[in-house]
């Protein structure tokens, strides 16, 4: 038999039922963004390597991204995520624009990873950030807007909730802890893998980086207080405000809950279904310095990210996916019985088109 050239490795064949589904998706997500009035846009799907060894780090570039050379010896990157994109654009046209800025988009990403349920080589994501305000009640919209796309696909409170930190307020018990600067950042990565490794593998890291028994048993208490949130102005009046938006009760504070992404700055928070037996649907929170570090001026922001695979899979887990039957939109068949009826049955389908 003749072979069949395979597709590549990690995409996907939108057949028309899988196609129904991520339409299904997009039309959820572009209700929610627009209720909020942020408007929809897109970048381009190639970028220089540049713009994410700068910001989303050297692992992001050398490990997850497909990096070629062009013809004309440029390095050039398939994008893995556009927070970066988004950035460079707003630089690009900083003085034009009216503030706040609020933008979403769907589109496709690429990185290079090891197929699985829930991960793919080829995803689509939703981006949606605000821009121009550094407030905590811009977080909460941000957040909110999550919440918000929860409820709209079925999932409540009781199927997934979005854990929520501030970055400040964990410099700060940093710092009190008497971590140094240098050794901030690999305690950042540190508590990112805290769910990641076996306690003892998590203390042996500790140690290897750095940190003495007593900061590492200090750490491990400031990970486990539920109302560390409330030494926080900023979280007192973000929580505050998704309870007046009415979606306080997606929302738990998270003192474990970091982001590896070294542009965040503020407040942060990232969803997961209540067993946490996937990987996070979505996360984002606040960078302030993202659109400076690409060549504009400051500016803060603050926005989040959703593949379209995690949030599938919890929807399936949850039955809350909707069958492909249900999405056609055939609502009337005109047949025929015989030739001679052909031109009448052609001429009444127009007309019900």
């Amino acid at each position: 038999m003749k072979k069949t050239i395979p597709a590549v490795k990690g995409t996907t064949d939108f057949y028309p039922e899988l196609m129904g589904v991520r339409t299904w998706l997009y039309n959820k997500i572009r209700k929610v963004s627009e209720s909020f009035g942020y408007q929809e846009y897109e970048g381009p799907i190639l970028e220089t390597r540049e713009l994410y060894a700068a910001k989303s780090g050297e692992e992001l570039v050398n490990e997850q991204s497909f990096v070629f050379q062009d013809r004309g010896g440029d390095f050039l990157t398939l994008r893995p995520e556009l927070t970066p994109t988004l950035a460079r654009m707003i630089a690009q046209r900083q003085q034009e624009l009216t503030y706040p800025v609020r933008w979403w988009s769907y589109g496709p990403m690429w990185r290079y990873e090891r197929p699985q349920k829930g991960r793919t080589r080829e995803f689509f994501q939703w981006n949606i950030d605000l821009l121009g305000l550094d407030t905590p009640e811009a977080d909460a919209e941000i957040a909110g807007i999550g919440a918000e796309l929860l409820r709209a696909v079925g999932l409540t409170p009781d199927k997934a909730t979005i854990r929520v930190n501030s970055r400040r307020l964990m410099d700060g018990e940093l710092t009190r802890l008497g971590i140094s600067e240098p050794l901030k950042e690999k305690t950042i990565q540190l508590i990112d893998r805290l769910e990641k490794l076996s306690p003892q593998a998590w203390r042996q890291y500790g140690g290897e980086i750095g940190l003495t028994e007593n900061q590492l048993k200090g750490l491990q208490t400031v990970l486990v207080d539920k109302m560390l949130w409330e030494k926080s102005e900023e979280l007192q009046a973000f929580f505050a405000a998704t309870e007046a938006m009415g979606v306080r009760d997606y929302l738990q504070f998270s003192a474990s809950t970091i982001r590896g992404l070294n542009y965040y700055t503020g407040i942060i928070f990232e969803s997961f279904d209540i067993q946490g037996a996937y990987r996070s649907i979505f996360a984002g929170g606040r960078y302030d310095n993202l659109v400076e570090d690409v060549g504009g001026t400051p500016l803060p922001g603050v926005g989040f990210a959703m593949g379209d695979k995690v949030i599938q899979v919890v929807l399936e887990e949850y039955g809350l996916l909707p069958d492909a039957a249900d999405l056609q939109q055939i609502d009337v068949l005109v047949t025929t019985f015989n030739q001679g009826s052909m031109p009448a049955s052609l001429q009444l389908a127009s007309r019900l088109r």
